[in-house]
């Protein structure tokens, strides 16, 4: 860091670069046609340096920017007349990019004839060309089944207009053409707001102090950092976890593992993710991008301070990838089509609770994973209108991890998002497809018991409201639920089903495609989220607010809080001796 760069002036510029991200964000999110994006919120804006370094990312999603920084090593590597006026559409899961269907806009940034800046915008597609209408095909076997068009940083614009050869291969391909090109227009919208604010930026402080600053404010995160590792003790750990068993798994699942080495001396931890499986034949894999930000992101929610989300904090933080591996590098041509979700999810998990054998106030329980039907991808010809639709819509979330200090979030919706991405609204997606929301609920008891309580499962239920309606979905945590820490109890397992219009249930596949009819529902309990610490010191008043709310049962405090309530009223003294009485029975 320059020793003479004025604290003042590097905590306006921190600020002002996290002001255009979040500029850029909103541009973003009000602009998008799909609701995946402009509902949701399933993207990230972002700022890398030239040296393709992450410098801002506001609230961005942590799979999708924590390892952003090879998405401007590829547009370096792969064009050497890169100009002002430049845009790069990057969807390769082989390069820098989690997988197909987050398709990121690039646009450098030129101060002075300088490239000093890349612009980055990652957006969730409704479609990106798959062969079946979704953009997670966790069954496909390879890319080609998986179908989805793949484009390795190709320009996208040159001097701001558009290169039509790449929007008429999208549009050709992509179910729904005019949506996507407006969320296209809004990405590169988006990306453009930062190349105007970041010039005027300039003008205003100049170029070279703007240079100075990146390094004063990477320096100062990564002595934040270093700092926060120095308080921790020296210790290596293996956490572990399974994945349940999909199609191209086998009947145990994937067994994935985390070794987490903590070097307090030299401000230094570590995340070794390469023993583990290899590639699989299925969509499952990570992509280096998404295995480092899923690591990293377990670090960030492991410590107890808060730290800057930028490449100097994780100057500190060591990732290590094996190529071929399932949560590593991916090999071509094995396909990342769910690389964003479910063993990032589980990588995410593993080390975050790892953190939390340190010592009571480290580290946090295991958040709930999977995408039930309630977070589905939905396709069909709306009957209404004649037009083809495709989006993933978000009606229920999962159960978050409880923390040392706070319950879990019943709207964490899956651990590699921490919490960012919203909710639907039912009323606008009954507006835009031809279903019908029921209810969606919290579900009683779903939580993992502690001290702090996992976040609650959500039960939606959903009719089809035409005879052209296809869900893809995939369940995850049925057999390996949320766990618990410090001994907090485990969330409770996801669960699906379709009820017909005679009212008779059955069962639908744990992952796959389904074909819903006109009158059908399907009910969705996505799993809930994993307890922190003893349930028998959970504060007795929080317990008797969870009962009034009908976040329990009855059963449920007495079983696994001890508290004994009497006309809403808790009795202290029978509280007590029966927490004593438990206390005194486990082995």
């Amino acid at each position: 860091m320059p020793s003479d760069f004025d604290p003042v002036k590097l905590s306006v510029l921190a600020n002002a670069f996290d002001g255009i991200v979040r500029e850029m964000t909103n541009g973003l999110l009000r602009s998008a046609r799909s609701s995946v994006i402009n509902t949701a919120r399933d993207f990230s804006c972002a700022v890398l340096t030239a040296d393709n370094q992450l410098l801002a990312a506001a609230e961005g999603v942590p799979v999708h920017v924590f390892g952003a920084g090879p998405l401007g090593e590829d547009m370096i590597a792969l064009h050497d007349d890169i100009r002002e006026g430049d845009a790069f559409l990057h969807n390769d899961p082989y390069g820098g990019n989690s997988h197909a269907a987050d398709h990121c806009i690039l646009v450098p940034i030129f101060i002075d004839g300088r490239h000093l800046f890349t612009a980055v915008t990652k957006a969730h597609q409704a479609d990106c060309g798959n062969a079946i209408p979704t953009t997670f095909s966790p069954t496909a076997r390879d890319v080609y089944e998986e179908g989805a068009l793949i484009f390795p940083c190709v320009r996208v614009q040159r001097d701001h207009q558009d290169v039509d050869d790449i929007i008429r291969m999208c549009r050709a391909r992509i179910r729904v053409p005019d949506q996507w090109y407006g969320d296209y227009l809004a990405s590169v919208g988006a990306s453009r707001i930062a190349e105007r604010r970041v010039n005027e930026l300039a003008a205003k402080f100049g170029a070279d102090t703007l240079i100075d600053f990146v390094d004063a404010w990477f320096d100062y995160s990564e002595r934040l950092a270093t700092s926060a590792v120095e308080t921790l003790p020296e210790f290596e750990m293996t956490g572990t976890s399974s994945h349940d068993p999909f199609p191209g798994t086998g009947p145990d699942g994937v067994k994935l593992q985390a070794t987490i080495t903590v070097k307090p001396d030299q401000g230094r931890v570590t995340i070794d993710l390469r023993d583990n499986p290899d590639n699989l034949p299925n969509g499952l894999n990570l992509t280096r991008a998404t295995a480092t930000g899923a690591a990293l992101a377990g670090i960030l929610s492991g410590l107890p301070v808060s730290l800057p989300s930028n490449a100097g904090t994780f100057r500190r933080f060591d990732v290590l990838l094996r190529q071929g591996c399932a949560v590593g590098i991916p090999q071509h041509p094995y396909s990342c089509s769910s690389g964003t979700t479910n063993l990032a999810d589980r990588i995410v998990n593993i080390v975050q609770a790892a953190f939390s054998q340190i010592a009571d106030g480290y580290g946090t329980a295991e958040g709930a994973t999977g995408q039930a039907p309630a977070k589905s991808v939905i396709s069909g010809i709306d009957e209404r209108n004649g037009n083809a639709y495709v989006n993933q819509i978000l009606v229920g979330g999962v159960g978050g991890p409880a923390t040392p200090h706070v319950d879990g979030w019943p709207t964490y919706q899956r651990p590699v998002c921490g919490s960012l991405l919203y909710h639907d609204s039912v009323e606008v997606d009954e507006q835009r497809y031809p279903i019908l929301i029921h209810e969606r609920v919290l579900v009683a008891d779903t939580g993992g018991a502690g001290r702090q309580r996992g976040g609650l499962a959500t039960r939606v239920t959903i009719e089809a409201r035409d005879d052209d309606l296809t869900i893809t979905y995939g369940l995850e945590g049925k057999f390996n639920p949320p766990k618990g820490v410090r001994g907090g109890a485990g969330g409770s397992v996801p669960q699906a089903w379709v009820v017909a219009s005679d009212g008779s249930r059955k069962e639908i596949p744990v992952v796959g495609r389904y074909d819903m009819l006109r009158g059908e529902l399907v009910v969705s309990i996505t799993p809930g989220g994993g307890g922190y610490g003893d349930p028998l010191e959970r504060d007795v008043y929080a317990v008797l607010d969870d009962l009034r709310e009908g976040r329990v049962s009855p059963g449920s405090v007495l079983a696994d809080y001890g508290v004994v309530i009497s006309q809403d009223v808790v009795d202290i003294g029978a509280t007590q001796r029966l927490r004593e009485e438990k206390a005194a029975a486990r082995p």
